[in-house]
C-alpha cells in the first residue's frame, strides 16, 4: 500500500544518514504527514521509539565497524557521541560489554535489523467509529509546552493531567464546557506550522478566558471518531495503537495536518467513557 511504501521510505532515508544527522522533520516528510504524527506512527506500528530504534541501529553498526577494526573514538564519533563516555555507556546498554572488548574475536554482539513495514492480518475484533466534518471551534483551559519527542511527551502529559487533576483546575475548566463536544478535551496541538508544539487540557467553551487560562481555535477539519470506556489507564492509548496500525491503513484516509483530540465524557473516574478524534483527509 501507498502509505507503507512512504514509510519504507522514510526508514531508508534513517538508514542512509546513520552516520550523519536525522531530521525526523524531513523523515515525516518522506512519509507525508506531520513530524508528530510520523513519530506517533512510528512508535505505535514498529513498538519501540524512534529515538530508541535510531540508538539500536546506530549501535548494531558501530559493533560491526569495531570487529571490523576501527577505533573506538573513531566509531564514537562516527555515531553521534561526543565523548568515549557516553558511547561506553551506551553500546554497554545495549551490547552488554564495552566497545575494547567488543573489538576481540569470537566475542557476542547483539543485532538491530532494519525494519521493513509490511502488512499483516491481525485480530478481527470489530472497532466503532463515525466521521464527521466539523468547522473551527474554541477551546478554554491550560497548556504546557511539548518537547520535539514524542517518547517524552509520553511521559509528561500524564504528568500534567495529574497536576491539574490534583491542583482542582480540571474542575474548573469542566465548569466552562457549554458547547460541543461536551467533555473535557486533550488537545495535541503540533502543527508544522508551529515553532511550538503545545497540549492543552480545555473545554469547548465561548465564556470569557479566565485568569491564567488561555484559548486555542481548533481548526476546520474532518475527524474520525472512535469512541471507548474502560478503567484501564492505558486503554485510550491502546484505541490509539488500535486505530493508527489497524483502521488507517485500510481506510483510504491519511493524517490530515491538525490536532489530535482525546474527549472524555463521563466526570465518573470509576466508569470513564471517552473519544479519540482523529484528523484526516482523503489519499
Amino acid at each position: 500500500m501507498e502509505w507503507l511504501e512512504k514509510l519504507n521510505c522514510a526508514v531508508d532515508y534513517i538508514e542512509k544518514n546513520l552516520e550523519g544527522e536525522i531530521k525526523y522533520e524531513k523523515a515525516a516528510q518522506i512519509a507525508c504527514c506531520s513530524t508528530y504524527h510520523f513519530q506517533r506512527m512510528f512508535s505505535y506500528i514498529a513498538g519501540v521509539h524512534i529515538s530508541e530504534y535510531i540508538r539500536r541501529r546506530r549501535l548494531t553498526r558501530a559493533a560491526l565497524d569495531l570487529q571490523s577494526g576501527d577505533k573506538v573514538l573513531e566509531v564514537a564519533l562516527r555515531y553521534g557521541y561526543e565523548s568515549p563516555t557516553a558511547f561506553n555507556r551506551a553500546f554497554q546498554n545495549i551490547h552488554g560489554i564495552t566497545p575494547s572488548a567488543a573489538q576481540k574475536e569470537g566475542i557476542s554482539l547483539k543485532a538491530y535489523p532494519r525494519i521493513s513495514f509490511k502488512i499483516t492480518v491481525k485480530g478481527v475484533s470489530e472497532m466503532e467509529f463515525r466521521i464527521e466534518n466539523k468547522g473551527k471551534f474554541r477551546i478554554v483551559g491550560l497548556k504546557t509546552a511539548l518537547a520535539n519527542s514524542i517518547e517524552q511527551n509520553f511521559k509528561e502529559v500524564p504528568q500534567f493531567w495529574q497536576k491539574v487533576s490534583q491542583n482542582g483546575d480540571l474542575a474548573k475548566i469542566a465548569a466552562l464546557i457549554n458547547r460541543e463536544p461536551f467533555g473535557v478535551l486533550g488537545v495535541s496541538a503540533c502543527l508544522e506550522s508551529l515553532k511550538q508544539w503545545e497540549y492543552y487540557i480545555a473545554a469547548p467553551s465561548d465564556a470569557e478566558v479566565p485568569l491564567g487560562m488561555e484559548e486555542y481555535i481548533v481548526p476546520a477539519c474532518t475527524w474520525a471518531i472512535f469512541p471507548g470506556e474502560s478503567d484501564s489507564p492505558k486503554a485510550i492509548q491502546e484505541l490509539e495503537k488500535r486505530i493508527v496500525t489497524e483502521w488507517l491503513p485500510s481506510s483510504g484516509y491519511e493524517y490530515a495536518n491538525a490536532p489530535d483530540v482525546e474527549v472524555y465524557l463521563s466526570p465518573d473516574p470509576s466508569h470513564p467513557k471517552y473519544e479519540v478524534w482523529l484528523p484526516i483527509v482523503k489519499k
